[in-house]
């Protein structure tokens, strides 16, 4: 697909994460199509990338599920919709359609148009945390990664990998037999990781084939962004360990980014939205979940959901502004079954 043609759509979810994909389904039921935005390489936002295996207790009729099995019974409630997932792309810029509505683009350069955007990215989008060295900035991205994209490009070099959760481990055991050689270091000698990936760390610094420093990185040493060795702090004093590649998994954080330049009203770092509809001051865009803010909000995932309930009806009046809204129940309307695919 040409990216500078736009995808045009009835409602541009900028979010993936629960919240977002109940949009999805309420926007369904009413035969609105979707897109989904999301800076993350996969469906789910926090549920699916900070806590997967955490139980979660109070989503209704549900007594008890982790993160990712929410995600799964979500993605499945909403695949007779077909939505479409951009995923790894930010969005970055909102303006006015020609025709009306809004024009999305993101980070990757995909352009959407849509009477409808819908901003639902939690507490805004996940960006990982970068390393705290004034140097740091000159090896990002050509020896300095807080991301593996492709495996090969680490088949054959000097590795360190920095951190103590589950992304670090996984990667060390991941690229082991591809490295030259590979190291991790970390601040002490306990581990967030799950305790088999820990497990299996630990015997492959007993075989000597890994590695591990118990320490923080004190610097960086190259030229022209190569990397040639990193100086650790350790209890003992400095150390240098000579590498060409750092993987560094420090977790992620949360900014507002570009959605702070779109002309919101802002409330504390969160947008203002109404309780009638939880749209914003911009006519057409809506904020739901975690992101949003008004008198008395709760963050809670249920609440989000009553909130992408409410935002549907309003959507569907800048979607079909020519069709009249007939409230229906699932229980009882054969329009919503067929469209529900649970009659023929």
């Amino acid at each position: 697909m040409d990216r500078s043609e736009p995808i045009r759509t009835d409602m541009v979810i900028v979010g993936a994460g629960p919240v977002g994909l109940f949009a999805v389904f309420e926007a369904g039921l009413l035969g609105l199509r979707c897109h989904l935005v999301d800076n993350l390489d996969k469906p789910g936002g926090q549920c699916a990338e900070l806590y997967p295996d955490k139980p979660i207790y109070d989503i209704p009729a549900i007594p008890v599920c982790t993160g990712q099995e929410l995600i799964d019974r979500l993605m499945e409630q909403i695949r007779p919709f077909e939505p479409t997932f951009h995923l790894r792309q930010m969005a970055q810029t909102l303006e006015r359609a020609e025709g009306g509505g809004w024009r999305l683009t993101t980070s990757a350069g995909t352009v959407f148009e849509a009477p409808v955007v819908v901003i639902a990215a939690g507490a805004g989008c996940f960006v990982p945390r970068r390393l705290p060295l004034p140097e740091a900035e000159r090896f990002e991205g050509r020896s300095l990664f807080y991301a593996v994209r492709r495996r090969a490009d680490f088949a054959g070099r000097r590795i360190l990998v920095a951190g103590g959760g589950d992304s670090a481990l996984d990667w060390l055991l991941t690229l082991e037999p591809e490295a030259e050689e590979i190291a991790l270091v970390h601040r002490r000698d306990q581990f967030r990781a799950a305790p088999d990936s820990v497990a299996r760390m630990r015997e492959l610094v007993n075989a000597g084939r890994v590695r591990l420093i118990i320490g923080q990185i004190a610097g960086l040493e190259g030229e022209d962004g190569e990397l040639e060795a990193v100086r650790i702090r350790t209890r003992e004093g400095e150390v240098r360990h000579a590498c060409d590649r750092l993987l560094a998994f420090y977790g992620l954080k949360m900014e507002l980014g570009p959605l702070a330049h779109w002309g919101l009203e802002l409330h504390e770092g969160l947008i203002r939205v109404d309780t009638e509809a939880f749209e914003t001051n911009l006519p057409g865009v809506f904020a739901i979940g975690d992101i949003c803010w008004y008198p008395g909000k709760l963050k809670l995932i249920l609440s989000g959901f009553h909130e992408g309930a409410l935002m549907a009806q309003k959507a569907f009046r800048y979607c079909r502004p020519e069709e009249k809204l007939v409230f229906r129940y699932t229980t009882s309307s054969t329009e919503l079954q067929k469209r529900l695919g649970v009659r023929a």
